[in-house]
C-alpha cells in the first residue's frame, strides 16, 4: 500500500510503530536484535516482488502492508447481498462485526511470535533457525496488515484495538490472547512443527474464508497473507516428516521398534509423536468454534466471512434452505444430524480442515511404510480433548468412543503428552546447533536448502 496520499493514516501508523518495535524487542525472538538473517521480504504483490531474499536484521525487516490487486467489477459472492458490488467502505450496520473479525485474526499474529520467542535458543540447525525467524517476521507483518485495516477504516475504535493487540500477551493470566490455542506454550521444536502444521493450517482456512469477504479491503489483505501462510505450513509438514524419518532411521539402525531404545538413542519414538499429534490437532480443531453457530451464520448472511473456496461450492450461496451434516452428542452417543447449513458454516470449514490435515498424516505414514515398521499415525476423533462446542468437557477416546471420567484418567497419559514425555522431548533440545550444515540427532536434514543454497549455507549470522 502507498500511504503517501493519506497523511492522516500515515501519521497514525507511525505513532503505532514505536509500540510495535518495543513489543518486538521485549517479546519477539530472544536475543536476536543484531542477527543478520537470510530472509524473504515482500516488496510488491507481483509474482517477482513478494519473495526477495537477502540478509536483514529482523527489527529492520520491511513491515509492508500488501493487498492483492483489486478485481474490477467484483461482486459480493454470498449471503443476502450476493451479486451486489463489494464494499470499499465499512457498512455501518456491520461495523462491529467486521471489527471483531479483524481483531480476532490480528490477535493471533503477535501471539504466535510470543509463543515461539525462546525457540531459537535450542534450534536443531541454522536452516531451522532461519525458517523460524521467517515465520516470526511474517506474523509480525500480518499484524501490521490487520492494524492497517483497523486504523484505515475504524477510527478511534480501531486505534484502541490496535494498541490492545500489543497489550494482550500469550498465556498472560490477566490479559491473555483471545483464542485458547494461542495461550498454549510452544516450549520445544516438536511442538513448533506441530503448531505450524495444525494451528497455522487453521489460519489458512480462516484467512481463506475472510478472503471471500464482501468488504474488499479485508478480502484483498487476506488473499495476500495466504501466500506467506503456505510457507508456515510447509515448515510444519516437512518438519514432522523429518522427525519421523530420523526416528525410522534410528529404528532401522538399532533393529528394534522399542520406543525406550529409540529414546535412549536420542530419537523421538513414534508413540510420543502420535500423542503430540493428538494434542495439537484437538487444540486446533477448537479454533473453528461452535459446531452450530449463529455468529457464523450472521457473518455469512451479511457477506462478511464465507466458506473455503466459496465459488467452487455448487449451491445458491445463500443457504436459507440447505442442510449440512454436523457431528454431535446425543444420548451419550456420537451421531451426525442434518442441521441448517447457515448454522453449520463453522462445521463445514472444520470438515475441510480435517480432510487437509489427513493429507499430511498420509505423507508421514508413507515414510513409515517405506521403512516397513508397521506403525501408522491417525488423527484422533474430532470430539477428543475438546474445550469448545458439543464435545467440550466430554470424555471421548481418540477412536471416537464416549468414555467415563475414570477411563479417561486411566488412559490419558497414553493419548496425550505426559509431563515425562514433554521433559524427554525438552531434554533433546538443550543447546542450539549453529554450525552450518549440522543438524540435531533427532531430526533428519531437509531434502534441499533455501533459495537454491546448500544446506551448509550460513543462513543466520550472529555478529
Amino acid at each position: 500500500m502507498d500511504l503517501g496520499d493519506d497523511r492522516r493514516l500515515q501519521r497514525a501508523l507511525e505513532s503505532w510503530q514505536p509500540s510495535f518495535i518495543n513489543w518486538w524487542k521485549e517479546l519477539g525472538p530472544e536475543g536476536t536484535i543484531d542477527y543478520d538473517v537470510y530472509l524473504r521480504t515482500a516488496i510488491s504483490v507481483e509474482a517477482d516482488g513478494w519473495a526477495n531474499f537477502g540478509y536483514v536484521k529482523m527489527p529492520e525487516y520491511r513491515w509492508g502492508i500488501f493487498m492483492a490487486p483489486p478485481v474490477e467489477g467484483r461482486t459480493i459472492p454470498f449471503g443476502e447481498h450476493k451479486g451486489k458490488p463489494v464494499w470499499n467502505e465499512v457498512p455501518g450496520e456491520y461495523r462491529a462485526s467486521l471489527r471483531r473479525l479483524i481483531v480476532t485474526q490480528g490477535d493471533t499474529e503477535p501471539a504466535s511470535v510470543e509463543q515461539q520467542r525462546l525457540l531459537g535458543l535450542t534450534c536443531p540447525s541454522l536452516y531451522d533457525l532461519r525458517n523460524l525467524f521467517q515465520v516470526n517476521v511474517e506474523e509480525g507483518r500480518h499484524l501490521w496488515a490487520m492494524v492497517y485495516l483497523l486504523h484505515a477504516y475504524f477510527g478511534r475504535d480501531g486505534r484502541e484495538e490496535a494498541e490492545a493487540m500489543l497489550e494482550r500477551h500469550s498465556g498472560d493470566p490477566d490479559k491473555p490472547r483471545i483464542l485458547g490455542a494461542f495461550n498454549e506454550k510452544t516450549p520445544d521444536w516438536l511442538s513448533y512443527f506441530m503448531f505450524t502444521f495444525f494451528t497455522d493450517r487453521d489460519g489458512k482456512y480462516q484467512l481463506s474464508s475472510l478472503a471471500e469477504s464482501g468488504f474488499d479491503p479485508v478480502a484483498r489483505t487476506c488473499q495476500f497473507m495466504l501466500t506467506e501462510e503456505a510457507h508456515h505450513m510447509f515448515i510444519g509438514t516437512t518438519g514432522i516428516m523429518r522427525v519421523v524419518t530420523r526416528t525410522c532411521e534410528i529404528m532401522k539402525e538399532l533393529g528394534t521398534n522399542d520406543p525406550q531404545k529409540v529414546r535412549e538413542a536420542g530419537g523421538i519414538d513414534l508413540p510420543t509423536l502420535q500423542k503430540y499429534i493428538n494434542f495439537h490437532f484437538s487444540v486446533s480443531v477448537d479454533l473453528f468454534g461452535q459446531e452450530v453457530s449463529t455468529n457464523a451464520a450472521n457473518y455469512y448472511t451479511a457477506g462478511l466471512k464465507g466458506r473455503y473456496h466459496e465459488s467452487e461450492i455448487e449451491d445458491d450461496h445463500e443457504l436459507n434452505n440447505d442442510s449440512y451434516g454436523v457431528t454431535m452428542l446425543k444420548d451419550n452417543k456420537i451421531v451426525q444430524i442434518d442441521e441448517n447449513a447457515l448454522l453449520a458454516v463453522n462445521e463445514r470449514l472444520r470438515d475441510d480442515y480435517v480432510e487437509d490435515c489427513q493429507l499430511g498424516v498420509d505423507r508421514w505414514n508413507k515414510v513409515m511404510k517405506r521403512y516397513k515398521n508397521g506403525f501408522q499415525f491417525k488423527l484422533p476423533h474430532r470430539g477428543f480433548h475438546r474445550a469448545i462446542g458439543f464435545f467440550a468437557g466430554v470424555k471421548v477416546s481418540p477412536d471416537g468412543k464416549v468414555i467415563s471420567e475414570a477411563d479417561w484418567t486411566k488412559n490419558s497419559d497414553d493419548w496425550l503428552p505426559s509431563d515425562e514425555d514433554r521433559n524427554f522431548v525438552l531434554s533433546l533440545m538443550t543447546k542450539p546447533i549453529v554450525e552450518p550444515g549440522k543438524f540435531a540427532n533427532w531430526v533428519a536434514p531437509p531434502s534441499r536448502g533455501i533459495d537454491g543454497h546448500p544446506l551448509d549455507f550460513n543462513y543466520v549470522r550472529f555478529n
